[in-house]
């Protein structure tokens, strides 16, 4: 079963990252503990290859110490071009060692720069989506980046600011001009925000108008493909990240294809190969024998990443009530696929589903986190002065969610 796309955006100029191509102009949002190599190379099967694709966050103190974790986490396979990873970090210093160890190692084509998380244990700190607020130490990190890259283009994530009386995203785009960032992409909330709530993607349309030089990529509330073309349209935006709207739905990226790339051979799921065949005509509405057949795969190519099975399986559970979102499961099963823990156990499982479901209404809606907060926790006196340039603490390099 299909859907139809609605009408492309007008004709415009390709997104480029530097000397990079990314077409359609879409891009998988980092997220910490999803979107590693087997969950990319999902999503750009179903894409045929089309967009940029992100690693998962990456701390730079960890990449300069060389922790074993990391080091897994940067692996890219043969297939990856261009190789995209987010870094995150609060010392100038750590991030410009962090991207020259990069370069000097080619360990990848393109680096993003996190000021986008809003998670409490960072903020506190002054990391994540707290530190824009501090005009010149953003500044110092973007030039230790850009310096330390040079030919990698450099691009950084971020939120609106702090709060509605701390918005930060207008400077902080000058900034990054400034300082010879290749392109800026906004996630239309605040932190005190955190997933709650509408994104504002008016937001997005004036930092558009006020940094033309570079192109500007918005996020926020793309649940569908359709979403991606109405927010292109409304804000003039140059692409989109997609982050929490493809949780269970790798095919969102062949959905996408659809969209912007009318008569490109998009793919839908299939059984044990979900690269079986065009979806040209509409988006894809896997059957849940479908969406079985991919679970089992991301399944298996997190085993093999893992080079452990069972821990492979493991990570898999985080995945499965994002995957059999609104089909007729129940608890007590989705509760067994939860603690699955070989890939036996799973295949059984899977074969005891009414595997011939339909894709069920309301399934493309909002998943993932969705709650708000009323304050955001900072370091003492950090409001006082957006202009201090006073070291944030190193305990706010966390491995945690990008935003």
């Amino acid at each position: 079963m299909t859907q139809s796309p609605q009408t492309p955006p007008t004709e415009r100029t390709p997104l480029r990252i530097g000397p990079h191509t990314v077409q359609p102009p879409v891009v998988l949002a980092p997220m910490a503990g999803i979107t590693n190599a087997p969950f990319r190379t999902l999503c750009r099967e179903f894409s045929g290859g089309r967009g940029l694709f992100v690693s998962e966050m990456i701390t730079t103190r960890a990449l300069v110490e060389r922790d074993a974790k990391t080091m897994r986490l940067i692996h890219f396979d043969g297939t990856e071009k261009p190789r995209s990873i987010q870094l995150y970090g609060v010392d100038p210093g750590t991030v410009g060692k962090a991207v020259q160890m990069i370069v000097d190692e080619d360990l990848a084509d393109h680096i993003d720069l996190n000021f986008g998380c809003p998670v409490p244990k960072v903020t506190r700190k002054g990391g994540g989506s707290a530190l824009p607020y501090k005009r010149r130490l953003l500044r110092s990190i973007l030039r230790e980046a850009v310096t330390a890259a040079g030919p990698l283009p450099v691009t950084m994530k971020m939120r609106k600011g702090i709060d509605d009386d701390h918005i930060t995203y207008l400077d902080a785009g000058r900034i990054a001009v400034e300082e010879g960032v290749t392109a800026i992409a906004l996630h239309g909330r605040t932190a005190a925000q955190h997933y709650g709530g509408t994104a504002d993607w008016e937001a997005i349309a004036r930092l558009k108008e006020a940094v033309p030089e570079i192109p500007v990529l918005g996020n926020g509330d793309i649940w569908s493909a359709d979403d991606a073309v109405r927010m292109m349209r409304e804000t003039g935006c140059d692409g989109v990240v997609v982050g929490r709207g493809c949780l269970g739905r790798p095919w969102l990226f062949g959905d996408l294809v659809a969209a912007f790339e009318p008569g490109a051979a998009a793919s839908r799921p299939g059984p044990g190969a979900p690269v079986s065949g065009p979806v040209a005509s509409g988006y894809a509405r896997p059957t849940l024998k479908e969406v079985a057949a991919v679970m089992r795969r991301h399944a298996e190519l997190l085993a093999e990443w893992l080079e452990d099975e069972e821990r492979g399986v493991i990570d898999f559970r985080k995945h499965v009530a994002w995957y059999t979102k609104g089909f007729s499961v129940g608890s007590e099963m989705r509760k067994r696929l939860a603690i699955t823990s070989s890939l036996a156990e799973l295949d059984a499982l899977l074969a005891e589903l009414d595997l011939d479901q339909e894709w069920p209404p309301g399934a493309d809606g909002p998943r993932g986190r969705t709650s708000g907060r009323n304050r955001v926790v900072l370091p003492d006196g950090w409001l006082d002065d957006p202009y201090d340039c006073a070291g944030v603490a190193a305990e706010a390099e966390l491995d945690t969610s990008g935003g």
